[in-house]
């Protein structure tokens, strides 16, 4: 039967191959077809951009924005309503053709750059040969052009968070371009493809850097904090997603209100910023990962508002309370509008949740995280100490993503079968498997280091680094840590990358290895990186700790 989509770009991609009828995340066929068009539109747009560059012409910062929000748009889970993507798409296409009548030579441009079509004409577009993963007949050319187009997808997203708080890197912003309109070049080899590879991985370290400068900027250095996961008894607004400015203004908004405000997944680390502690009605975190928010939305009561991804399809029991805002979508919910550098007004969701019981609690106690890069810098005596006595034996990096896949209870067991003399750095929603797990302290250092969200992931490279100052190692891959990190989405395939561009080698990587990968392009990265999979925990455990 004829695929009726094709999409692979999660760590749930149908039987470790790819979504052919409807996405294993909710996506439809219409939904997934439009995306495609936008991605293609995208990568026309970044190809004129780049001409203008040669020609010395200046891009302009608006442009950069338009690009970085549409791949964001794309990723997994963040939107799903077709209408709000095909408006996109007719904004690109406007944008491009104003853009395009400012080249000196117009012609000869690829089909992504020059084609332009009314809205009647996206939907057979979007199905051409022209358009979407499977239009690259080569399978490695398309592995690697998939794989930097999912890579770039993660640093736009980071860099769209770095943009919302005022911060941009044109840098970054140029390399994006030159990389999406680089996957419409038939005349670059797999080689070429290969290095582009690890350029975007270079990139990715510098868009999580600008990401990192732009929070603590903002909203100072995390630090160690204990976060409650009870609930009050007053009305309140639930949010999720990733962007911490759009946390600031319903914090802003909702005091003095009666509505408290609880944070679930990925929004978390919030409460380890200095700046958001001084809201009193910052009650706690609600739930824990993003795949468990159908049962959780339901039992809040109030209000849900949704920031970024991960959205799944809503229950009836709470559609009417599911808020988006940003590049976050699902039709027929409420969307709350603003651009960046513009103020959002949050009165309707708060004058909603002022109508909505107090929360059902879920589970009582509190958890601790907050160990970003400086908050671990300030105990590195101390971390030094327990390595130089053999108190920590290993540092094992689980960062990443949780998702809803039945296997991925290895991340619980492995964390509770790890030698007591082991620490766990993560940071992302892959923490949800262990963080709640009673895994004690070694000398005062809990055993459990959560550096913060995905977004946050810089830190535990930074961290990475610095102990190989400390320990004066020439090989970052001389110190005593492990990868082994989940992946789900796009902003995964970016820290991958950036990780392989600092030179870490041997990282494990699970539940599976990306359905993008071709076998050729797999066995690249098994032998330059030592990239594998993982296995049952017990054979893991003996390989790592032997």
């Amino acid at each position: 039967m004829e695929n009726q989509m094709f999409c692979y770009q999660c760590q749930e991609a149908n039987s470790n191959v790819g979504c052919t009828k409807i996405g294993t995340c909710g996506k439809r066929p219409e939904v997934a077809h439009i995306q495609d068009l936008l991605v293609y539109v995208t990568k026309g747009l970044s190809y004129i951009a780049m001409k203008l560059r040669e020609e010395g012409k200046e891009v302009p910062k608006s442009l950069n924005h338009h690009i970085t929000y549409n791949l964001f748009t794309t990723i997994t889970n963040a939107n799903f309503d077709r209408d709000v993507l095909a408006a996109r798409v007719e904004e690109s296409l406007e944008l491009k053709e104003s853009l395009r009548s400012q080249l000196q030579n117009p012609d000869n441009l690829p089909d992504a750059a020059s084609w332009n079509g009314t809205q009647d004409e996206f939907e057979a577009k979007a199905v051409s040969e022209q358009v979407g993963v499977l239009a690259t007949k080569d399978e490695d050319v398309r592995s690697l052009r998939e794989l930097i187009t999912y890579g770039v997808k993660g640093l736009a997203a980071y860099t769209h968070h770095a943009n919302v708080l005022l911060s941009d890197n044109e840098a970054i912003d140029s390399f994006i371009q030159k990389a999406l309109a680089a996957t419409l070049d038939d005349s670059l080899s797999v080689d070429d493809l290969v290095a582009l590879t690890l350029e975007t991985g270079k990139f990715g370290v510098e868009g999580m850097a600008l990401l990192d400068e732009a929070n603590t900027k903002a909203y100072g250095n995390p630090e160690i904090t204990s976060v409650d996961l009870g609930v009050r008894n007053n009305p309140a607004i639930l949010i999720s997603g990733h962007d911490l400015k759009d946390l600031e203004q319903l914090l802003e908004q909702t005091q003095g209100s009666g509505v408290d405000v609880y944070t679930h997944s990925e929004m978390l680390p919030a409460h380890y910023y200095p700046a958001f502690k001084k809201y009193e009605h910052f009650a706690g975190n609600y739930g824990n990962a993003w795949w468990q928010q159908r049962k959780e939305f339901d039992s809040f009561n109030g209000p849900i508002l949704m920031t970024t991804n991960c959205i799944i399809p809503p229950s009836d029991n709470y559609i009417d309370r599911l808020w988006t805002t940003g590049a976050a979508g699902w039709p027929g919910c409420k969307h709350i509008p603003g651009e960046i550098g513009e103020a959002k007004d949050f009165s309707a969701i708060i004058e909603q949740a002022k109508s909505c019981e107090a929360p059902q609690e879920l589970e009582q106690g509190s958890i601790v995280g907050g160990f970003a890069h400086e908050q671990v810098f300030a105990l590195a005596d101390k971390v030094v100490d327990a390595v130089k006595s053999g108190a920590i034996k290993k540092f094992v990096v689980m960062a990443g993503c949780d998702g809803r896949q039945r296997g991925r209870n290895y991340y619980t067991e492995f964390a509770e079968q790890l030698p007591e003399d082991s620490v766990i750095l993560t940071a992302g929603c892959a923490k949800y498997r262990y963080n709640k797990l009673n895994l004690g302290d070694i000398d005062g250092i809990p055993r459990v280091l959560d550096a913060g969200q995905c977004n946050d992931s810089y830190s535990l490279a930074l961290i990475a680094l610095k102990l190989k100052e400390v320990f004066e190692l020439d090989d970052i891959n001389d110190l005593p840590i492990i990868y082994n990190i989940a992946w789900y989405e796009q902003k995964a395939v970016i820290v991958l990358l950036a990780l392989l561009a600092l030179g870490v080698k041997n990282i494990h990587l699970g539940p599976t290895l990306p359905a993008f990968l071709s076998p050729n392009v797999a066995s690249v990265l098994v032998e330059n990186f030592g990239i594998a999979g993982i296995d049952s925990v017990e054979n893991d455990l003996e390989l790592f700790f032997a």
